[in-house]
């Protein structure tokens, strides 16, 4: 566990934003924002489904923009802003997923709940809107269809 600790009111702290062509996980990203500080931690973990719109998806294939890592990294910065005193961590994977994979991991710690709930939650709709990613869905009728970013 880190030891460190924010100032009150400092802006908060980007520990991890980027995307990743590897396995991504809550836990190590609960143990990278996590501190003696730390009166929570709130992690996401979006899943690769088995279904879309009635449909049975077999993997996703994600792509990302040159681009998105850098615009990662400046959404999570501008999130930090808006949370002073919490730290954030996020990765979105990019190559083939199967179904259970996360494709889309990210965790907020702060001193309280309702602030790392706030964050993580602002994080999550900041890189689902702002990413230059998109997946390629795999259906089990052989089909596949392109879905607009993250």
């Amino acid at each position: 566990m880190l030891t460190d600790q924010q100032p009150a009111g400092a802006a908060g702290t980007v520990v991890f934003a980027d995307v990743s062509t590897e396995p991504i996980d809550a836990a190590t990203a609960w143990d990278a924002v996590e501190t003696e500080a730390t009166g929570a931690v709130v992690t996401f973990a979006g899943m690769v489904r088995n279904h879309d719109a009635g449909r049975s998806v077999t993997r996703l294939a994600y792509s990302a923009h040159p681009s998105a890592g850098r615009r990662m990294a400046e959404l999570a910065a501008e999130v930090a802003a808006r949370h002073p005193g919490t730290r954030l961590w996020a990765a979105h994977r990019v190559g083939d997923l199967a179904i259970g994979d996360a494709a889309l991991v990210a965790a907020a710690a702060s001193a309280h709940r309702g602030e790392a709930f706030e964050a993580c939650r602002d994080l999550v709709e900041a890189v689902k809107a702002g990413v230059p990613v998109w997946k390629e869905q795999h259906f089990t009728d052989g089909g596949s269809e392109w879905v607009g970013s993250a």
